[in-house]
């Protein structure tokens, strides 16, 4: 609490100088405001007219910059001055005639939405060498839309109008007569045109008609197609939709030289149809023409096609073994046809990657390297083939009567990756419309501890696609297996750890079959890559995964002659195999406050069943708490299930469970230079579905699982680079339920045991 009430004293103290550097008779412009009674009229559209607005705030509450301004000296010669100033933000100096400027473009844009009789009042609230601006708008009655006409005297685009347009249209008799919703329909009915062979439309051929005289305040809107075209100073035309003629592939062409490598280079021909691929003389075609053909969204003897254009930039990109693409269209002197010209440039075919790092296993130090080589067209498809090799050493301190003290690993990775369906029974159609992956992967990886061994092989077959009209992405894991044996485990492991009934249990010998589905689906742009976080847009994200394992094994081994082992279970391939059902649903929310500011929301829910072969998850399918993406004022694996305290010599794995809830609430706001802030409210914890000895309290009751959800609160540093983000939090518990009838930190806060601080990459959702 101290730190508290001495960050509010230091921010009062800082408040004493922000009129430091406002000259005298001049004003600081302390808060601007735009209000109005009316609902409908919505005041955020009209913000973006101010021609000043405040000195930034952090969390919308804080004028922390212009504070640290205020702590500089006037001597600019000063190192320290010259930084304060930098950092910080300059007082807004009021200017009057920018404010009555802003007053006018608000008016001006206030009719432009309808209200035609609108108008702003703009008040003066002066105290000492502050103002407020207030901006009260008083909109009036909007002009409504009355009787809506369509002129189009071309018959043909007035069927392409009528037969597809008349859902889509945003006109209708009611609406506001807002100038920005008719540009908006000019801007669709262009696009529609354009894709259906209109090349060279715009909107400048798409005007209105208002009549408002004697109609009170329902207009009479017409819109005008005007039907001529025109192609030069005074040349008139019909509209004309174009055709393409001929396609041309370039596929080894350096786009920097531009066109006069078409005429110092020497190419060779390939000819499929009106369709010709010109790879450079003497050179073999590095990617297959059925490649190239089967990513084309434009077709000779077509309809033009802007979607068709958008399509063909987008499947070439997913194209690993390309860079650059680039499409051209030249039109035939006096015909509708047109030759279109695509531009590739081949990228770098084979690369080698390293990478070394640290590690840190409760202060158990060790490192860690890899080396990556991949192929990005092995089969001249743009397939992406990729080998990595690990290898991780750890000195591990604290043992007696150990034969060693090291932890090692070695793996090693194999993948292969199709930028297709690799998928029979699959309509031509829909292998069009879907964008899709398929992946292929192995892997085996070799576990030595002083404690026991373990080897790990894995296999996968799995698919992406998304449907190129839709936001919403899909995954299935067709087969996934995982092999796990335990071929040593020392006797005073077994002994002193292994009768706790989780630990006991995934230290067998196991196996892991499953099969899984995911979907996302987003109202922001999908397909981002890098390591920025997309989260980091305003929008939601809806994400839900379901898996099941061992239902086809169990089945198999109940209709054919395999018997049950010692512990009541089947085996396949001389492994018990796991059998559960696990699902998981997942939303975030970015709502933004102002320029900024935003506030982030997040919750998520999981719940896994172990059934018929199973009596309990396996361990790396259970869930766990805490930790930078989870409950913050814990550590990783440091929270529940439920009520549980801990205790035991080994935790980390008593600290999982069957049932998972996470809510999180963050406010977002922008600091200065690369560097936001962000204050956060987590909670949630995790619950088993069974008693265990080992978890005791840790069983959900519908009756009780709220008495038992973990809070905390924090504050995060954030330093956004673009491409990828560093994150600092730092959480404090507020509600810890493992403490009982003292469960509330937050009345009496103890930093040295309640603060937790954690370091990552990208936002937690």
């Amino acid at each position: 609490m101290r730190i508290l009430w001495s960050l509010g004293l230091a921010v009062f103290l800082a408040g004493c100088s922000s009129t430091k550097y406002v000259p005298e008779g001049r004003f600081l412009l302390d808060d601007v405001k735009v209000y109005t009674a009316d609902e409908e009229a919505k005041v955020g559209d009209l913000t973006s007219y101010l021609r000043q607005r405040p000195n930034a705030k952090w969390f919308s509450l804080f004028k922390v910059p212009l504070y640290v301004y205020g702590w500089s000296g006037r001597d600019t010669t000063k190192w320290l001055n010259r930084m304060w100033r930098r950092v910080g933000d300059a007082p807004v100096i009021y200017d009057e005639e920018l404010s009555a400027q802003g007053q006018r473009e608000m008016e001006k844009a206030l009719q432009n939405m309808g209200y035609l009789h609108g108008r702003i009042v703009r008040q003066e609230e002066r105290k000492g060498k502050k103002i407020r601006l207030r901006y009260r708008v008083e909109p009036g009655e909007p002009m409504r839309v009355g009787e809506i006409f369509r002129i189009v005297p071309d018959g043909r685009i007035d069927s392409i109008l009528q037969r597809e347009d008349s859902a889509a249209a945003l006109l209708q008799p009611g609406m506001r007569l807002d100038i920005n919703e008719l540009d908006r329909e000019r801007a669709r009915i262009v696009t529609l045109l354009k894709n259906h062979g209109y090349y060279d439309f715009n909107k400048e051929y798409i005007s209105y008609t208002v009549d408002t005289v004697g109609r009170g305040n329902a207009a009479r809107l017409a819109l005008y197609l005007d039907p001529l075209a025109r192609t030069g100073d005074s040349i008139f035309r019909p509209h004309t939709p174009y055709y393409i003629d001929s396609i041309r592939i370039y596929p080894d062409f350096d786009l920097f030289s531009g066109a006069d490598a078409l005429r110092s280079e020497t190419y060779d021909t390939l000819s499929y149809g009106k369709l010709s691929i010109f790879p450079r003389s003497g050179q073999r075609l590095y990617l297959r023409p059925k490649v190239l053909l089967n990513n084309l969204y434009v077709y000779p003897d077509s309809l033009y096609s802007d979607r068709g254009v958008t399509d063909t930039y987008n499947r070439y990109a997913r194209l690993g073994i390309l860079k650059y693409t680039n499409m051209r269209f030249e039109q035939r002197p006096d015909t509708n046809l047109l030759d279109c010209y695509i531009f590739l440039s081949k990228g770098r075919a084979r690369t080698v990657s390293f990478s070394v790092e640290g590690t840190n296993s409760a202060g158990d130090l060790g490192a860690a390297a890899s080396v990556t080589t991949e192929h990005r067209n092995l089969f001249r498809g743009s397939e992406t083939f990729s080998l990595k090799l690990r290898g991780a050493y750890e000195a591990i301190s604290g043992l007696t009567n150990a034969i060693t003290n090291q932890y090692t690993e070695y793996g090693v990775e194999a993948s292969l990756l199709f930028p297709r369906f690799l998928f029979p029974f699959l309509s031509a159609d829909f292998r069009r419309r879907s964008w899709a992956t398929t992946e292929l992967s192995v892997g085996y990886s070799n576990q030595k501890r002083p404690e026991f061994a373990r080897n790990i092989f894995e296999g996968r077959w799995s698919y992406r696609w998304n449907n190129r009209r839709t936001r919403m992405q899909h995954r299935i894991d067709l087969i996934d297996v995982s092999y796990i044996r335990m071929p040593w485990i020392s006797e005073e492991y077994r002994s002193s750890y292994l009768e706790n009934s989780i630990l006991k249990y995934n230290y067998n010998d196991q196996m892991i079959m499953r099969f899984g589905y995911g979907i996302v689906y987003s109202n922001r742009a999908l397909g981002s890559t890098g390591l920025r976080n997309p989260s980091s847009d305003n929008g939601y994200t809806v994400r839900f995964n379901i898996e099941s394992a061992g239902n086809l094994l169990y089945g198999l081994s109940r209709l054919g002659t395999s018997s049950k082992n010692a512990e009541g279970r089947y085996s396949a391939f001389g492994l018990p195999f796991e059998q559960y059902v696990k699902g998981d649903i997942d939303f975030s929310l970015k709502l933004p406050v102002d320029s900024r500011n935003t506030l982030a929301l997040h919750a998520a829910l999981g719940v896994a069943y172990p059934y018929g072969n199973s009596d309990m998850l396996p361990f790396s399918k259970r869930y766990f708490a805490g930790g930078a993406n989870g409950v913050r004022g814990w550590s990783v694996r440091g929270l529940g299930p439920g009520r549980y305290s801990g205790g035991q010599s080994i935790d980390f794995m008593n600290r999982s469970g069957d049932i998972k809830l996470d809510l999180s609430a963050e406010w977002r706001t922008k600091l200065f230079w690369k560097l936001n802030g962000a204050f956060f409210v987590d909670a949630g914890n995790i619950w088993t579905i069974r008693s265990y000895d080992s978890q005791p309290g840790g069983v959900f009751r519908f009756g009780s699982f709220y008495k038992e959800l973990a809070v905390s609160y924090g504050l995060g540093l954030r330093f956004d680079f673009d491409y990828f983000i560093l994150r600092f939090d730092g959480a404090m518990k507020a509600v810890d339920p493992a403490l009982g009838a003292e469960r509330f930190p937050v009345a009496h806060p103890d930093f040295g045991n309640d603060f937790t601080f954690h370091f990552a990459i990208g936002y937690p959702f």
